[in-house]
Parts: structure tokens; C-alpha cells; sequence
């Protein structure tokens, strides 16, 4: 119960520092500054959360994708969903672009 009304205040804060920073003009950049923090994952990470080497296709990345998101899932582990996420996101931006080059 005290990490929800934790979670709440610190939720309200971070909207309250938003608010503040609309007004300076710098509300923007932090957006996308937090965006991008959020989404990077260097690409031996993201290999290494998935259990996936250089060699694998997209077809296994997405089989392991798949299977620990789903076990992540039943037991409860945002957290651990998340980094199987990002991951996966990671992976694939790199197959398209390798997918681009080919043709």
C-alpha cells in the first residue's frame, strides 16, 4: 500500500516537472530525452536478455520473444517484460534495416 501512494506522488511529481518545464520551453526535449533513454538497448544486451546469438533468425528471436514474455507474464515480472520488450524492439529495428540493405 505504501509503494502505490509512493508510485501516485511520484507519478505527480513527474507531471508537475513536466508542467514546469512547458513553461520554460524545455518540455520537449526532455520528452524525447526520456524516450530515447527508455528505448536504449545496446544490441549484445539485447541479444543476451533474449538468449539469441548473431546468427539467429528473426523467426527464433520471435519464438523467444514469444516464450519469456509469456512466462514473464504468468509470474508477474513487468520488469523482466519489459527488458524482453525493449529487446526485442532493439532486434528488430536492426533485422529491417539489415532487411532494407539487402535490396
Amino acid at each position: 500500500m505504501g509503494s502505490a501512494i509512493l508510485g501516485k506522488a511520484m507519478v505527480q511529481a513527474y507531471r508537475q516537472a513536466l508542467a514546469n518545464a512547458s513553461k520554460s520551453g524545455v518540455a520537449q526535449e526532455a520528452v524525447q530525452n526520456i524516450r530515447r533513454g527508455a528505448k536504449a538497448l545496446a544490441e549484445p544486451e539485447a541479444r543476451q536478455i533474449l538468449g539469441v546469438s548473431e546468427q539467429s533468425s528473426w523467426e527464433e528471436i520471435v519464438k523467444k520473444y514469444d516464450n519469456l514474455f509469456e512466462q514473464n507474464a504468468k509470474n508477474g515480472s513487468f520488469y523482466l517484460q519489459s527488458k524482453v520488450h525493449r529487446a526485442k524492439e532493439c532486434l528488430q529495428e536492426i533485422y529491417e534495416k539489415q532487411a532494407k540493405d539487402q535490396y
